[in-house]
């Protein structure tokens, strides 16, 4: 029985000094906890408006088509472009057939859902492309017994999409079952097969020449990693070496003068001659190390024009562009050097950007007096002087004393030459002409011009 009362008495003790639902104990950490409270009964469940939900939906993923093709306004207006021949789903008002009943909301529906599954294609990662496209035949089949032109449409573009694969094989695995099935209800319809057979010929056309330009547009994204990948590997190997150099150059010069600093302080007041001896040791070994230092960061200056050309050509192989250099195995000073690498990257940007070249050509020679360096694609040339960068281009060549030549007919590429003067070189020209301002003048007034 005592049990018995002693278990009811805990019981009811329990019951009554039991703490409210959802009050945590105190934490620990001293008398007087901080006690957290979650009343978790009167919380309402987290929810995500539709606004938000779809706002997520349409927002372009990393990998969606809009963003691989080409990044910003750009890109939109591709996007708005490729809808041009929405304005087929209209053909058959446009070619005069007798429309039957229906036609017109059934055309304005297909057009809608038509938008809204062109914007899912477009905006959703790649991965989901092929839902979307057979979303669109689908909508091609049942729209075809009341509008022929738009159920056309639908499919090429259906087609369009079905051939973003790897390879050929692969894209004709896809579109050709779906235009079986198309072909075979345009029969069942009574369609002519004349015009089914020039709508099925488009698809497959259009598909195959959409394959070629994915395939572009994969491989140049492919360079483009690639080419951030060398990069940054290059960056981070040149940071080591850097890191390597430093450490090796001042590491043992540092601990010296630390050791010599720590004796001539112990020898001040017993032999001041031999403090003296110390501190100039030390001054000795500063101005030796501050040398070196100097020497160190002019060799990593020096690697400017190689590093920069062998961007360039990666950069413009990236592009499609094929690029030859050839470069004086000369040293430079680092201010020319530096100079030829930032015009060499200006020049390289506008080829990439504008010139629409498929060949580019780059020489630097280095003379006794001046260092000449040359820029050629074959691209459409009629660049405008004071455009493209050159106006940037013109100034920094003027800063560095040389002279610009700049050669670009319509049609036929752009020629870049710059001549740099030597610091060591006599201020004289071989013709008389002095070095001090730099001058735009035609490629072929200097093209006799000793290097």
């Amino acid at each position: 029985m005592a049990d018995a009362g002693d278990s009811h008495a805990s019981r009811t003790a329990g019951t009554l000094f039991r703490r409210p639902r959802g009050e945590r104990r105190p934490l620990p950490g001293g008398p007087g906890g901080r006690t957290i409270r979650r009343n978790t009964a009167t919380q309402p469940p987290l929810e995500i408006s539709r606004h938000t939900m779809l706002r997520r939906f349409f927002t372009p993923a990393p990998d969606s088509l809009l963003l691989m093709g080409s990044k910003g306004r750009k890109g939109r207006w591709m996007v708005l472009w490729n809808l041009i021949w929405i304005v087929w789903m209209f053909g058959d008002r446009m070619a005069g057939l007798p429309l039957p009943a229906g036609w017109w909301p059934v055309t304005f529906g297909a057009l809608a859902v038509f938008l809204l599954l062109y914007a899912c294609v477009n905006v959703r990662p790649v991965r989901e492309v092929p839902a979307y496209a057979f979303a669109l035949v689908a909508v091609a089949c049942l729209i075809m017994p009341i509008t022929r032109y738009a159920s056309g449409s639908c499919l090429i573009y259906a087609c369009v999409y079905l051939s973003l694969q790897p390879t050929v094989r692969r894209v004709l695995v896809r579109i050709l079952p779906v235009m079986v099935v198309w072909g075979l209800e345009t029969q069942l319809l009574h369609w002519h097969w004349q015009a089914a057979a020039w709508v099925l010929l488009i698809s497959l056309a259009v598909s195959i020449g959409q394959h070629s330009m994915w395939a572009g547009l994969r491989k140049n994204a492919e360079l483009r990693l690639s080419h951030d990948e060398v990069r940054r590997l290059a960056a981070s190997a040149e940071r080591e070496r850097i890191g390597r150099d430093l450490h090796d150059l001042l590491g043992h010069t540092l601990s010296m003068v630390a050791l010599k600093s720590e004796l001539a302080g112990r020898l001040i007041d017993r032999d001041p001659g031999a403090a003296r001896k110390e501190i100039a040791d030390v001054q000795r070994v500063a101005r030796e190390a501050l040398s070196q230092v100097r020497s160190a960061v002019s060799g990593i200056r020096a690697a400017a024009l190689v590093s920069e050309l062998a961007s360039a050509r990666l950069m413009l192989e990236a592009a499609g562009v094929q690029m030859e250099y050839w470069r004086d195995p000369r040293e430079l000073p680092a201010g020319v050097e530096t100079c030829l690498a930032l015009v060499l990257r200006e020049a390289v940007t506008n080829i990439q950007r504008h010139a629409r070249a498929n060949r580019v050509e780059v020489t630097v020679i280095a003379g006794a007096e001046q260092v000449v360096m040359r820029v050629r694609d074959d691209g459409r040339g009629g660049i405008e002087r004071h455009g493209n960068g050159l106006s940037g281009m013109h100034e920094r060549i003027v800063a560095a004393g040389g002279e610009l030549a700049i050669d670009s007919p319509h049609g036929h590429g752009t020629g870049i030459e710059v001549w740099l003067p030597l610091p060591d070189a006599p201020k004289q020209r071989a013709g008389g002409a002095p070095a001090a301002g730099a001058t735009v003048l035609p490629i072929g007034r200097r093209a006799g011009s000793p290097a």
